[in-house]
């Protein structure tokens, strides 16, 4: 399967939004990131709805919304209705992860689950084969350009041992940290989907480095 890459829209110059949204389009990037943070789940907040719909006007490619929100069950029509293709809650963030999987995917999106650091993947065994993508955390959630956590590399052989093991099709997302020091790394580990915030959009060449990243992943 063809590796995913997924600039992340936190990283981007939110003055100039629509100029950073129709470079991704212009690149070799995949997907879209787009971080929805409220203040309490995490200490940070971001984006907020507005924002998404003004993104979804001009971005032309699949957007992955990663919910870093407390009660994101609320909201999953909202933002089916704001244009998100792939839809993330926390695993700590939802009691009823079954029931908001569910709701995700009646809403016409595809559900993610995602990890913070410090949560063990096996806690992921009885729901895999409905997880359509499993985002690990690789930093703390809530800031961009925070250090890459090396346990990351076991937790995504351990994750693939339970998706390979029950036959699932879940795709593994990798959140944080994501640079050329290690993409390659991680997509031998076992993962599908890569996030790249900062390395990107901080780059002097945004495309180019696209362009350079996507190469690596697809060895």
């Amino acid at each position: 399967m063809k590796k995913i890459l997924a600039p992340s829209i936190l990283a981007a110059d939110f003055a100039n939004l629509q100029r950073d949204v129709e470079m991704v389009n212009k690149s070799a990037a995949d997907w879209f990131h787009i971080d929805i943070m409220d203040g309490v789940f995490v200490p940070n907040i971001s984006f907020g709805m507005p924002v998404l719909q003004a993104i979804n006007k001009h971005a032309t490619k699949f957007i992955d919304v990663h919910l870093m929100i407390v009660n994101p069950d609320q909201y999953f029509k909202t933002f089916a209705e704001l244009g998100a293709n792939m839809l993330t809650v926390h695993y700590e963030a939802s009691t009823h992860l079954h029931r908001s999987i569910q709701s995700i995917k009646a809403n016409g999106m595809k559900a993610g689950v995602a990890l913070n650091p410090h949560t063990n993947v096996q806690l992921l065994k009885d729901t895999i084969k409905d997880i359509d993508m499993v985002c690990l955390m690789s930093v703390n959630p809530g800031f961009g350009g925070q250090h890459f956590i090396e346990n990351t590399y076991d937790k995504i052989r351990e994750l693939k041992g339970i998706i390979t093991a029950q036959n699932a099709k879940t795709l593994i997302e990798i959140d944080g940290g994501v640079t050329n020091k290690n993409a390659t790394q991680l997509i031998e580990a076992g993962a599908d989907v890569l996030v790249a915030g900062s390395y990107v959009f901080k780059a002097n060449n945004p495309i180019q480095t696209i362009t350079d990243l996507k190469q690596m992943m697809n060895i």
